[in-house]
């Protein structure tokens, strides 16, 4: 299949430290090569990548420290795909909605990947007036906001098998990666930690919009406690030797989290989970298996007194068996061709459409 990928571009494919939904599109884009796929990636130009690459704009966004309208270099990209929408069988959006008046207007299939919460503001409105758009999500939770739009199915991230190597004999200490954001919950991860005396190490990104919730609400929490230690951003290396060597990773999150791609970075490290029972944490971890759901931080305080009951060979093989990118793949290719055969389907009433018999769902 000639198949255009089309990426955010406010960073990198793949990003070069924080980044979950460009990451996704790296792992997938290189999936669909290796498989015998013609590829064009569209992305910022200091991506690396196996497929043909269209630089949508010289450098991502937030490295070159954009300071301008993000939607205008996103509209400009859409443009262009446009423009180019001959050489493609089927076009994979993952970025936001400012493609859907044009594409539904397109004579070439397409998708989108929902990567973020659709629980905000408008989102029905939007979905009301292109309930024509076929979208993919990226667990049943994200739907539940908008039960009603067209979905075609739901497939989870995955990643490439080798990317991370497990170990089975970690060091004692705990680990936390995401956002410095109220959602993501990071001083629960420290009174965690606190309250059983063992060391956490944090690896987070601060946005410029978070740097007043950091000052006020996580600062204070790491001064005078040498149980805390802040790394910052890291990368894949840093990440592999981060997660594969802590007892656990605490996903403490306080929304409806659509997937949590760090969840299953840790468990191909072979390091077990312990998370707050929202969103999709429920569909990501199997209690008991590769990981612990809770819903306190007592709860959490618990779970890591036993977590050292859960096997990490287990947590390894049921990250192989679930959430593989060669699974990831499979399930794209299935979707593409359905909605290829859709928009050639002169006996469709809407090109681009597919009926229930259809769906995916992941499992």
């Amino acid at each position: 299949m000639r198949i255009g990928q089309i990426s955010p571009l406010s960073e990198s494919v793949p990003p070069r430290c924080y980044g979950g939904t460009e990451r996704v599109v790296h792992y997938l884009t290189e999936e669909l090569v290796r498989r015998g796929h013609d590829v064009v990636l569209f992305a910022s130009g200091d991506s690396s990548t196996s497929a043909e690459l269209f630089a949508s704009v010289p450098e991502a966004l937030r490295q070159a420290g954009y300071c301008g309208d993000p939607v205008a270099p996103e509209l400009i990209q859409v443009d262009v795909v446009a423009d180019l929408w001959d050489r493609f069988d089927i076009l994979h959006f993952h970025t936001g909605p400012s493609h859907y008046p044009l594409m539904s207007r397109m004579p070439v299939a397409h998708l989108t990947t929902m990567h973020g919460p659709l629980d905000v503001p408008g989102q029905r409105e939007l979905y009301n007036r292109f309930n024509q758009i076929p979208l993919v999500s990226i667990s049943e939770s994200q739907r539940q906001p908008l039960p009603d739009a067209n979905w075609l199915g739901t497939v989870y991230h995955g990643l490439p098998l080798d990317l991370y190597k497990p170990e089975y004999s970690p060091s004692n200490y705990l680990a936390f990666v995401g956002r410095v954001s109220p959602q993501k919950r990071l001083d629960r991860a420290i009174a965690i930690a606190t309250e059983l005396g063992l060391p956490l190490k944090v690896a987070a990104k601060i946005d410029c919009t978070e740097e007043a919730y950091y000052k006020a609400s996580i600062e204070p929490l790491l001064v005078d406690n040498p149980l805390v230690e802040f790394l910052g951003e890291i990368d894949d290396a840093g990440k592999q030797e981060l997660l594969s060597n802590s007892l656990a990773l605490l996903f403490p999150i306080d929304w409806e989290e659509p997937f949590g791609l760090v969840m299953i970075e840790a468990n191909a490290c072979g390091t077990p989970v312990i998370a707050w029972r929202n969103g999709a944490t429920p569909e990501v971890i199997r209690q008991g298996i590769n990981g612990i759901l809770v819903d306190s931080v007592a709860e959490a305080v618990a779970a890591v007194r036993m977590i050292e009951r859960l096997d990490r060979a287990v947590v390894r093989r049921d990250f192989e068996k679930r959430f593989s990118i060669t699974r990831v793949a499979q399930q794209y290719e299935r979707l593409y061709g359905h909605q290829i055969q859709a928009q050639s389907d002169r006996g469709m009433k809407r090109p681009g459409v597919l009926s229930h018999e259809l769906l995916i769902h992941a499992t």
